[in-house]
């Protein structure tokens, strides 16, 4: 199957998923995650209508959306992946969204290349929910301590959290860190009212379903859309 076939399914599966939990068409953003796919796969998926990407690596991001956006100006670079403070600097032009903001020492990083003359950066703080991630807040005071920072940084904007759900089979314990994260956002929402957490990114090629059920309101998918890394 082809790039533009492959997102006409997921769209389909995220429109059906959509329904059968009782949430409104169109509540679920596709970040379509393109690492080690080339540029000719990212720019197949924009001509059948994909605006959102993901990456992983700045190293890979960097070149490949200097061309990306070239071509397509209008599409959004969520960066995804654990980012060292060595390389906001690069990534901080390209991307719309930072995504896997995972302590407070790279907050202030990303708020020291964030101006008004600049650049103005959406960002979503990650959570750790399951043992084999590497990155992520495991405490909710060391999180709050970063949400009460953003104040210092007024071109630093909160949309949201995000997490990787664990490596496991079982869908229960997939279902229970989902189900937690969207307790957070709830909880953030409540102690933190000036800021938004309407983004809550989390759900993969396995386990979107199981997400959007438990009120994920965006997917990062790579493998479904764009097949095995190359």
């Amino acid at each position: 199957m082809s790039i533009r076939d492959n997102l006409e399914l997921i769209r389909e599966e995220i429109a059906r998923t959509e329904a059968l939990a009782g949430r409104p068409a169109g509540s679920v953003t596709l970040v379509a995650v393109s690492k080690f796919h080339p540029v000719s796969s990212v720019l197949e998926a924009v001509k059948a209508g994909q605006t959102v990407f993901g990456e992983n690596r700045v190293q890979e991001a960097v070149p490949k959306f200097q061309e990306v956006l070239s071509n397509s100006p209008e599409i959004s670079l969520h960066l995804i992946g654990s980012l060292q403070r060595n390389k906001v600097r690069q990534i901080v032009p390209l991307a719309a969204c930072i995504e896997s903001v995972d302590r407070i020492e790279l907050l202030r990083e990303i708020g020291k290349h964030t101006t008004a003359s600049v650049k103005h950066m959406s960002i979503l703080f990650e959570i750790r929910t399951g043992e084999e991630s590497k990155s992520g807040y495991t405490s909710e005071d060391d999180l709050f301590r970063s949400l009460d920072l953003l104040c210092e940084y007024p071109f630093v904007h909160c949309r949201g959290l995000m997490t990787l759900a664990p490596q496991t089979d079982n869908e229960s314990t997939i279902a229970g860190s989902f189900s937690y994260m969207r307790r957070l956002g709830e909880a953030c929402s409540v102690r933190y009212p000036e800021l938004d957490f309407s983004v809550l990114s989390m759900g993969m090629s396995s386990d979107y379903k199981i997400a959007i059920r438990e009120g994920s309101t965006e997917v990062r998918i790579g493998t479904a859309i764009f097949g095995e890394r190359r």
